[in-house]
């Protein structure tokens, strides 16, 4: 009792807003740009703090259980990334709707997506966010699409998410994700089009991690300023390892799309610190030290938690706690991951069908045939 009267004494004396500079953007066809000068609240800074620690748990866990073969085939880690999912989501609605790639764990978590139901869908348990049978690839939460497989497949979508919002009339809009490695394919460059012929309210923006699977951007790409690709879209181009810089860029963006000028193109420049997927050990092509340097001077989580300690708006003591609630999180979900039950045979060919059981044809229901044994 002592402890928490003092506790709460301390937490009272500590600064509950600051203001701080970040980095300019780099702008295409733009006459503004986001602020330089921006406000973080206390109460946002731990909420920031504790959201991209328990992401960058729960890619260690995934890690390490992918390594013990608990997790199998695909899986694409997002540890380096934390503020680019971070950032956007502090400046968009959950009612707005969001799309990407297969690093999609991340945008899971952020979009309303808990840690036990997506450690359970690595595992391939029932009680996954896909009931254990999209894996890392395929996940899903409301007004979330996925977790795409195909490279580049999902930007076309979000545009058509986008579309739905304008024909409806509603004040949403969709952000929809893709990597450095997808910026060449043309099916980008069409919807670029047609987002712009539609005035489309969707901010399109690659996370640039510097590496499409094993190649640089440099060996990848005639041109690395991604944020000018739309050529007749306006661009950003962002810091992507600084939550702040990502959340005020964000928040440039959806107000460009709501007021009605439609698409807006941004490039988070970031990081990933993991390979491109688990069976990349990722340093075949880059060099540790590279990746060092990145983690030593760059990394999203140690310079929010600067920013807190160094402006009085938190404690060490505090900051620690954090971490252990978080890792116990992680440890529980995990425990869970691997003791829940998989789907059974018979739910295998569920949900394919929106609220309608499968069509008999020619008097055949192969589902019907499927009946697990175990």
């Amino acid at each position: 009792g002592a402890a928490a009267v003092v506790s709460a004494r301390t937490y009272a004396d500590f600064t509950t807003q600051a203001t701080f500079e970040i980095k300019k953007c780099d702008v295409h066809k733009l006459d503004e740009a986001p602020a330089t000068q921006v406000v973080m609240t206390r109460d946002e800074g731990l909420q920031y703090y504790r959201t991209m620690q328990t992401m960058r748990r729960m890619e260690l866990k995934a890690d390490q259980l992918y390594k013990q073969k608990i997790i199998r085939g695909f899986c694409h880690l997002y540890d380096g990334q934390e503020a680019c999912a971070v950032g956007i989501e502090a400046s968009i609605k959950l009612t707005d709707h969001l799309i990407t790639a297969y690093r999609a764990h991340g945008y899971t978590l952020t979009r309303g997506g808990t840690v036990k139901e997506i450690m359970a869908e690595l595992t391939g348990r029932r009680s996954g966010i896909a009931k254990g049978k999209g894996g890392s690839m395929h996940m899903y939460c409301k007004n979330f699409y996925g977790g795409n497989g195909i490279v580049g497949a999902q930007v076309p979508l979000g545009a058509g998410v986008a579309l739905a919002c304008r024909y409806k009339g509603t004040d949403e809009l969709c952000v929809c994700l893709y990597g450095d490695g997808a910026a060449n394919q043309g099916q980008i460059f069409e919807t670029y089009n047609m987002a712009a012929l539609w005035k489309l309210p969707v901010i399109f923006i690659c996370e640039n991690n510097r590496y499409g699977m094993g190649t640089s951007v440099e060996r990848a790409a005639a041109s690395t300023d991604y944020f000018k690709r739309g050529e007749f879209i306006p661009g950003l181009r962002v810091d992507g390892m600084d939550i702040l810089c990502v959340r005020e860029a964000t928040r440039f963006a959806a107000d460009h799309c709501r007021s009605g000028k439609g698409p807006i193109l941004m490039e988070l420049q970031t990081y990933r610190y993991h390979g491109h997927s688990m069976s990349d050990p990722g340093v075949s092509y880059r060099t540790r030290d590279e990746i060092q340097e990145v983690r030593s001077k760059s990394d999203p989580i140690s310079l929010l938690k600067d920013r807190l300690l160094s402006n009085n708006m938190a404690s060490v003591e505090e900051l620690k706690e954090i971490d252990v609630e978080v890792r116990k999180e992680i440890e529980d979900a995990a425990q869970f991951a691997t003791t829940d039950p998989e789907p059974p045979l018979e739910e295998l060919c569920n949900h394919i069908f929106y609220n309608n059981p499968p069509v008999e044809v020619r008097g055949t229901n192969p589902w019907a045939k499927l009946k697990s044994l175990s």
